[in-house]
């Protein structure tokens, strides 16, 4: 019961997605809608962003509004065919995270293909006990609370064992209500309330691990 747990958000957490993956991905989730919408791009790429500032996933305003199957998006629009080539692998991460007192768990609101794929170039995939994607938690992303209530039931975990890392403050936010303790990843000069320890790279956690 007293074992720590570990939950780990995977891009721009565990690796670098920002300059090679996430304009990937946001291309292609604007040509999904240009194409499924009927859209203009510049039409498609605001209501993209529209429904992820509006509901932490573009795939919950596409459930929610135009009654899009969750799992013919995630498919199409999380395909890399060069994915070795945009990862970003940080040598020292499997040292840091094989030597982190407790177990590990990746909570992500991309979908499993893309989540095992990464971790797998990460040479990390051996050192989480299970990697909870966004069906798991029902096409709920964080920061909304029930996906996170999904991943504590599924591992028969409580809220108080569990250690949140993060690079969404958003996130984090949930993270806390809930009773976790959280680590925001962040170069950001000031930490809102809801974080912890904040860290400006993951490979600074395990000096984090005493403030916690």
């Amino acid at each position: 019961m007293n074992e720590r747990v570990w939950i780990f958000d995977l891009d721009n957490t565990l690796h670098n997605a920002t300059p090679h993956i996430f304009p990937h991905i946001n291309r292609c989730m604007t040509a999904y809608l240009q194409e499924y919408l009927q859209l203009g791009e510049d039409e498609a790429n605001e209501l993209r962003v529209d429904y992820w500032q509006r509901y932490g996933a573009t795939l919950t305003g596409l459930m929610k509004h135009h009654g899009t199957d969750p799992d013919h998006f995630l498919w199409n629009t999380h395909q890399f065919p060069e994915l070795n080539k945009m990862v970003l692998r940080e040598p020292r991460l499997r040292h840091m995270l094989k030597h982190l007192p407790g177990r590990k768990v990746v909570f992500s609101n991309a979908p499993e293909h893309y989540a095992q794929a990464v971790l797998k170039l990460l040479r990390i995939d051996d050192l989480f006990d299970d990697v909870f994607a966004i069906e798991h938690s029902r096409y709920r992303p964080k920061p909304q609370m029930s996906g996170f209530q999904r991943l504590l039931r599924k591992h028969r975990l409580h809220a108080q064992q569990c250690v949140m890392v993060e690079d969404s403050a958003e996130n984090l936010l949930t993270a806390k209500r809930m009773g976790m303790k959280t680590v925001w990843v962040s170069t950001a000069p000031r930490a809102p309330g809801c974080v912890d320890v904040k860290i400006r790279n993951v490979l600074e956690l395990s000096r984090a691990v005493s403030k916690l």
